[in-house]
Parts: structure tokens; sequence; C-alpha cells
């Protein structure tokens, strides 16, 4: 499973959400909005989000903001798929 976190620059709930992904033994790909302006397209022309941080996993699952509800089920869907875990 891929995990991408979108991101800003100076953004705490993108820091936050980055945190708990890699205190759970999950790194994340981190893309900078400011940076890469096709993902900035993507995350607001495609998906319809305005808030960093944008969370997409496998494409299937997605959300915007500092959401402990969707990373706690992110991390436990996540674990349970990865072998050895």
């Amino acid at each position: 499973m891929t995990i991408t976190v979108y991101t800003k620059p100076g953004c705490f709930p993108c820091r936050k959400t980055i945190e708990k992904f890699q205190a759970a033994g999950i790194e994340p790909q981190i893309v900078d909005l400011i940076q890469t302006p096709a993902a900035l397209e993507y995350v607001t022309e495609d998906l319809g989000y305005s808030q960093a941080p944008i969370v997409v996993i496998d494409e299937n699952f997605h959300w915007s903001g500092l959401n402990p509800g969707c990373i706690d089920r992110a991390i436990a869907t996540l674990t349970q798929h990865t072998p050895g875990q």
C-alpha cells in the first residue's frame, strides 16, 4: 500500500500527521505542494481539497486536514497488510 502526504512549508497539521505515521513505523511519501504544481492541481482540482495536509492511500482513501481518526484507521489498515507484523 502506498501512502502519500501532500504538505506545505510551515504546516503544523502536516508535521503532526507525518509524525503520527512515522511513530507507527510507516514512512509516507511526502510531496511539497508549493514545489510541485502538478500535485497542487491534483489535490485541489481532482480531489477537491483546499486544506493541507492531504493524505492519499492507494488513491482509494483520502482526506484533508489533521484527522486523528482517519490516521488511526489508516495505520491499522496499513499494519495489517504489512508482512511480518
